[in-house]
């Protein structure tokens, strides 16, 4: 990330513009140039620096969930206070490829204790090994097992959101449309910058393509690791060639306006409200992909996570 980039970004705030350039000062390569097992590693390592103080709450558990395949899905819940509770399934981001319920386990706290809500965080397997569409099946197959016996982990069956950041935004958006498809009711898909296009001709992947946390190459390497270019165009994956969205859960959708992404989310509001689905959507100012993961430092981050837990409590009582 040169520094004459950020230059070119006067939309960001002081404080992101800050984060930025500290980054480009650490000593540690992209994640686009790493094998995967390496990539894996350093994420996980940074993953909670910039992370609001970890809460305690009432229940952390882990376990796990069973796939079609056999394979036990490792899962942890988090509630702030014993006894039923509407419940959030959740997926991580990382491009299906790095992050993991603990790269993901403070924002997960913190929806828990600010909703208040039960939070399931599913820890779907990742790319390379695991390509297209195992994630997906990893995730449908989450959320009805959890679905079916969400009382035991603390859930409301009667009061079900699904929720992610980024690819994991892309699992909980195509959890959604299979959800209103076998007549699983949700409360709310809440959708942090998820990626929804089959590539990246928007706008906005041009305007960010490089400097931000988020780059064209970082998108390149996990697509390659993850799906095949002839598979791209499936709607699973794609979220914007869904042939039908009527009819799916309310959307919360929370985005950075300094992201590759950004287009696409607007686009899959847009297509979500035309077909008749409440959607509300939040643009966060001067703020980049990841943004949410940031809270000691950016002040953004802290409002994304109240909006979304006054987006889950307004759904989970309507």
């Amino acid at each position: 990330m040169p520094e004459t980039f950020l230059p070119e970004f006067p939309e960001l705030t002081p404080a992101m513009r800050s984060v930025l350039e500290r980054m480009h000062r650490a000593p540690y390569p992209p994640v686009y140039e790493l094998p995967a097992r390496q990539a894996k590693a350093s994420y996980e390592l940074g993953a909670g620096v910039l992370e609001v103080p970890k809460a305690e709450l009432a229940r952390v558990e882990d376990f796990t969930i069973p796939a079609r395949d056999g394979f036990a899905i490792p899962a942890r819940l988090y509630a702030p206070a014993q006894g039923k509770m509407p419940l959030l399934v959740y997926f991580h981001g990382g491009g299906f490829t790095i992050g993991s319920v603990a790269s993901h386990d403070i924002l997960c706290r913190e929806l828990a204790r600010l909703a208040p809500c039960a939070v399931i965080s599913v820890g779907y397997r990742l790319a390379p090994e695991h390509k297209f569409p195992t994630a997906f099946d990893d995730a449908w197959d989450a959320l009805r097992w959890i679905a079916k016996g969400s009382a035991s982990h603390g859930g409301v069956p009667s009061r079900l959101a699904v929720g992610g950041d980024s690819a994991g935004g892309t699992l909980a958006a195509y959890c959604a449309i299979e959800a209103r498809d076998t007549g699983l009711p949700l409360a709310l898909q809440l959708l942090f910058y998820p990626g929804t296009a089959p590539d990246t001709s928007a706008p906005s992947h041009r305007r960010f393509a490089r400097g931000l946390v988020l780059e064209q190459k970082h998108i390149d390497w996990f697509f390659d690791q993850f799906i095949p270019r002839e598979l791209r165009g499936d709607w699973r994956f794609a979220p914007l060639n869904a042939d039908d969205v009527e009819g799916v859960a309310p959307a919360w959708f929370g985005l950075a306006e300094c992201d590759p992404l950004v287009d696409d989310g607007i686009a899959y509001a847009d297509k979500l409200r035309l077909a008749g689905v409440p959607v509300d959507i939040e643009i966060y100012r001067g703020v980049t992909h990841e943004f949410i993961k940031m809270g000691r430092a950016i002040r953004e981050a802290r409002q994304a996570h109240a909006d979304a837990a006054k987006a889950l409590a307004g759904a989970f009582h309507a």
